[in-house]
């Protein structure tokens, strides 16, 4: 009897898994978005040009918040390619990249080779997988890491202490990216495997003190940086106290502190709030997961130690963990997708009967339709000015072949599913990295004024921002060095000087006397704040805030 659901040819998987290579590579041109990303390029490009690679520095004080590793290898890339958006966005790509490399082997020793190029597939076409490899932060470095790590530790079980090693040299680089709770997926995995299958001896095992050690070990380098920086010098400022520990934060504050609310930085929890953003971040294979889990939970209770329980584990217990926190964003799930997409790929495998198979079909195929409507009214009421010809042409050729290519590579209903579901991903992200955002960003007005004023100040005058909202994107993107300076007071110290600040605060400079000559103007918008009101066309302009770049002479 054939498997009911017949093995889509590896040549095919290929090309698919390139095409979502591809798609997740469209945003490296696509400028970094504020906060947080142009926040993190600043805080490496001010390293570069410090020459200081220990101490960490944004707008030329003291920052203690995450840890050096992202900021060492963002850095690199810009001794490397210079300050630009390619080189800020590249190594955390290649480093996603890495991990879907390290889900394919992991996955393939848990199970077979189908599974394996299902699973890559599955991840790189979640949805907030290729959102982050577009606004880049942490988490492409951390799921890349983590999977590494969780790989090489379970290859480690047999005795292999080259792969101990390796593990290790992986974790302690996630710690150095995000901190202690990076560990919770990787013990999670490996423990929680250990621990329901009842291997008391491997979980007990010396091994896993030795790797405790390594782990350590590995991590001195940031231990010492925020020794040097913090704890080495009391007198120092910081969340406005002195005497603040850096390593004391990195152990506790930056993660226990904010998982109980008692950190300098904190939050406001919700139970279910990842339950819902899996919804939508893990689209569109969210409602498969969610099967998923249910099927696998209710199977392996009965086949407890014919069932492996690394992907589930390490998962749920980072999923319940970061749920009960103080402290969650949507980006934190990340993590642990190559576990929810590794779940997801062995349940579609062997789904066999004919109610599940129907099930699935209408599923994915409901899960199409919405998103292509979404795409489709965000078109029409965003009307976008981006969409050029040969994205309309490659969009057009998607969509014909997820009607036209399921059935001849396949006679299987689930590979068929499997096939549109990997459409409608490139459909939706093509179309978000090739259109909606590249005429978004266009609303960062910090960054669009900074590249307008590069090309435009031959004269080389100083150049001020006036800090009235979300700096960091004309700090990364302005060549050398521009002041942000404090309203309402601003000091002028050159006879002229080009400013960056908002139309309404420009008038009141006129309005006292100041020679200003308009230079040009922008529209602003918190573009990671989107609203209906902004997104609908016709409502947009009530919305916006005017920027203006003006030059200023002094009397």
């Amino acid at each position: 009897m054939n498997h009911p659901n017949p093995a889509i040819d590896k040549q095919w998987l290929y090309l698919f898994i390139g095409v979502a290579v591809l798609i997740n590579l469209t945003g490296l041109y696509i400028p970094i978005m504020g906060t947080d990303g142009t926040l993190y390029a600043t805080i490496a490009k001010a390293m570069v040009q410090r020459n200081n690679y220990i101490e960490l520095f944004y707008n030329g004080t003291d920052w203690l918040d995450k840890p050096h590793f992202p900021f060492w290898i963002t850095a690199f890339s810009f001794k490397l390619l210079g300050f630009t958006t390619f080189a800020y966005k590249l190594p955390a790509i290649l480093f996603m990249l890495m991990g879907a490399g390290y889900t394919y082997l992991f996955a393939k020793r848990l199970y077979n080779t189908q599974i394996a190029l299902w699973s890559v597939l599955i991840l790189l076409t979640a949805q907030h997988i290729v959102l982050s490899n577009n606004d880049v932060r942490a988490e492409p470095y951390l799921t890349g890491l983590i999977i590494a790590s969780v790989y090489h530790l379970y290859r480690a079980q047999k005795g292999n202490y080259a792969q101990l090693v390796l593990g290790c040299i992986f974790a302690a680089c996630a710690v150095m990216t995000k901190g202690l709770f990076a560990l919770v997926p990787i013990c999670g995995a490996l423990g929680g495997h250990l621990f329901i299958t009842r291997q008391w001896k491997q979980l007990f095992n010396l091994k896993w003190l030795i790797a405790a050690v390594c782990i350590l070990i590995f991590i001195l380098p940031e231990l010492y940086c925020l020794y040097v920086q913090f704890d080495a010098h009391p007198e120092k400022l910081v969340f406005n106290s002195h005497h603040v520990s850096g390593v004391k934060f990195f152990f506790w504050d930056s993660q226990f502190g904010r998982f109980f609310n008692t950190g300098p930085i904190k939050g406001h929890g919700d139970p279910f709030f990842f339950v819902h953003t899996a919804l939508w971040a893990f689209l569109p294979w969210s409602l498969l997961l969610f099967a998923a889990l249910f099927q696998f939970v209710k199977k392996g209770s009965r086949m407890i130690f014919r069932t492996e329980w690394y992907c589930i584990s390490g998962a749920m217990l980072t999923f319940l963990l970061f749920s009960a926190s103080s402290f969650q964003l949507p980006h934190y799930l990340n993590i642990v997708f190559p576990f929810f997409a590794i779940i997801t790929a062995q349940y579609l495998y062997n789904v066999k009967m004919s109610a599940s198979v129907k099930a699935v079909k209408i599923t994915q195929a409901i899960v199409f339709a919405l998103l292509l409507l979404i795409i489709a009214a965000l078109h029409y009421f965003y009307q976008p000015e981006t969409l050029t010809f040969v994205t309309g042409f490659f969009l057009g050729v998607i969509f014909l072949f997820s009607f036209l290519l399921p059935q001849r590579i396949s006679n299987g209903v689930i590979s068929q599913a499997i096939i549109r579901t990997v459409m409608i991903s490139f459909i939706v992200n093509l179309y978000l990295n090739e259109v909606f955002y590249p005429s978004l960003l266009k609303y960062q007005a910090g960054s669009e004024a900074a590249m307008w004023i590069n090309e435009h100040n031959p004269q080389h005058f100083p150049v001020i921002q006036v800090n009235e909202d979300m700096t960091t994107p004309f700090e990364f993107y302005i060549d050398g060095e521009a002041e942000t300076v404090s309203a309402p007071a601003v000091a002028i110290h050159a006879k002229e000087v080009i400013l960056f600040g908002s139309k309404a605060y420009i008038n009141t400079l006129i309005s006292k006397g100041w020679q200003i000559k308009p230079l040009k103007s922008f529209e602003r918008y918190w573009i990671s704040r989107l609203k209906i009101g902004f997104l609908n066309k016709k409502t947009r302009s009530k919305e916006l805030t005017e920027m203006q770049v003006v030059l200023v002479t002094r009397k």
